[in-house]
């Protein structure tokens, strides 16, 4: 089939009490097993695609790949640009033929950040390609943020209606204290402001850094209106894993079938435990 609209899926998911996956592709094995992985779940995917993804895989490789999955499947998939940086790079995806679009100018003043993401829907909107903006600074494992500096990096609820309203977009990523990576200690998300954000703005959320969040934050996240959540760093290292495991056990294992047919195993499990946590499993 198409390509599912990004609007219609996180829509749904708002309105019935779940989220759906953003799962990052960084090969084949990659897409493989959340493809397999979501069709055996009955539940809708977002493949997400990183600029560095794109680079590694090559981008018509890339688009060529997912559109021969869902051409395969019988669920809805998206093909999603994830944290685009650019208009320019906005423009390459879609003429590749991504299906959605995340603008990522987080990291710009209020104003710059309207106007850079409304560059992007207008285009979009144009063609039908739905996109999500993000506020707010989602750190990485790596920062070292202070408390009081802390409360400065979340996206704000006034700057939140501004944003939502003055372009158009169809989904936000609100920073509420996520951060991609792994965490060296227990995340702490802002629930509070969470709520606030859904309530004045009333878009389909996301949760960006959904690896190593506990689960119950995640349901929680969820009954408060995020309805998708952005998953990468637990497949890679789920995947990694499985190899190094293999490769230290045989020294003398060349072919690359016998340990990334393995590790492709090792992201379903992983993908297969989060669709289900997130609620979106028998919802295709």
């Amino acid at each position: 089939m198409a390509f599912a609209s990004f609007k219609q899926v996180l829509t749904d998911g708002l309105k019935n009490g779940y989220a759906v996956g953003q799962f990052n592709v960084n090969n084949l094995e990659f897409l493989q097993a959340i493809m397999e992985t979501a069709e055996e779940e009955r539940s809708p995917v977002i493949l997400g695609i990183s600029e560095g993804a794109m680079k590694y895989m090559n981008i018509e490789y890339t688009v060529a790949m997912a559109k021969a999955a869902a051409e395969k499947a019988s669920v809805p998939v998206i093909l999603h640009l994830d944290h685009g940086s650019s208009y320019e790079v906005v423009l390459k995806c879609i003429r590749a033929g991504f299906s959605s679009i995340m603008i990522d100018a987080s990291h710009y003043p209020l104003e710059e950040n309207i106007a850079k993401t409304k560059q992007v829907v207008d285009a979009c909107h144009a063609i039908g390609i739905e996109v999500e903006g993000e506020l707010g600074r989602i750190g990485g494992v790596e920062d070292d943020i202070a408390v009081d500096d802390r409360d400065a990096t979340l996206a704000r609820p006034d700057e939140a209606v501004r944003l939502v309203k003055e372009t158009g977009i169809d989904a936000l990523a609100p920073a509420i204290g996520s951060a991609h990576g792994m965490y060296k200690g227990n995340p702490e998300l802002d629930f509070e402001r969470l709520q606030t954000i859904r309530d004045l703005t009333g878009v389909p959320l996301v949760l960006h850094g959904g690896s190593g969040i506990p689960d119950e934050d995640i349901r929680k996240a969820i009954s408060l209106g995020v309805s998708k959540i952005n998953v990468n760093t637990e497949n890679q290292v789920a995947f990694t894993a499985k190899v190094r495991e293999l490769l230290e056990k045989d020294a003398k294992l060349y072919d690359p079938r016998k340990y990334l047919g393995p590790a492709r195993e090792a992201i379903k499990a992983t993908v297969r435990e989060k669709i289900r946590l997130f609620g979106s499993n028998n919802r295709a």
